[in-house]
């Protein structure tokens, strides 16, 4: 097991946004966190990353809890953020935004190494490695967003609605990516309001309403559990 949360509650103020969540993930796995718009994934994604202090509760990552840890000392430790809305640095270029994902590295040459090796993977970015940020297309940015998170060489990735105000086409061009960085042996933990998407890649999921688990097991059970199917994939 690389992570293991335990009644965990985060308070925005007076707002609780999350209560008494516990979930684990295992080396490998895609795991899947699905829910309405407002419903806490994001804040779960933020608490994680040591971006959100909670008000109670574990989270462990092999084995030692990283409550407190500053944030760049959790990726540091091997847990890389995608946020939500890309944060591409706009007035950068590509390549200094895949420079800026390494800061915790000092292996130069390697560090080149991965730059070309996510040129491969995502070879939009290779076109465009001289172009500002800002300049690139929703789809692009994105791609960007992922190739910048793992060039600091996570074993867990955290991916925040990385298909939202993407075209289908688009969007399933970025998962057919995320199945390449599983395979490739990065752990993923994916927050998405596209729930057949994320539980078609996935090993297991959540279901998260009003700030708590409502629903876990494999994607399987999840994408047949007739709750689910009404409430995220459109089903009857």
């Amino acid at each position: 097991m690389v992570l293991k949360i335990e009644k965990l509650s985060v308070s925005y103020g007076a707002i609780e946004a999350i209560r008494n969540i516990s979930m684990t993930i295992e080396e490998g796995e895609l795991i899947a966190l699905i829910g309405h718009n407002g419903a806490g994934k994001s804040t779960l994604l933020k608490t994680i990353s040591g971006l959100l202090k909670p008000n109670q509760g574990k989270i462990e990552w092999l084995g030692k809890s990283i409550i407190g840890v500053l944030p760049e000392f959790i990726v540091k430790l091997g847990i890389s953020h995608a946020p939500e809305g890309r944060m591409v640095f706009s007035e950068s270029t590509v390549f200094q935004n895949l420079e800026i994902g390494a800061y915790v590295r000092n292996d130069k040459e390697s560090i080149k190494e991965d730059i070309e090796k996510y040129y491969e993977l995502f070879p939009i970015l290779s076109e465009r490695r001289n172009q500002k940020a800002g300049l690139l297309s929703g789809g692009e940015q994105q791609m960007l967003s992922m190739a910048r998170a793992l060039m600091s060489r996570p074993k867990l990735l955290l991916l925040d609605e990385p298909s939202l105000g993407l075209a289908p086409v688009v969007a399933n061009d970025v998962y057919e990516t995320i199945q390449k960085i599983k395979k490739q042996g990065t752990t993923i933990l994916l927050v998405e309001q596209n729930a057949r998407m994320a539980l078609n890649l996935a090993d297991r999921g959540y279901v998260i309403a009003n700030g708590e688990i409502a629903l876990e097991g494999s994607a399987s059970f999840l994408k047949n559990n007739d709750c689910v199917r009404k409430a995220y994939l459109g089903g009857r």
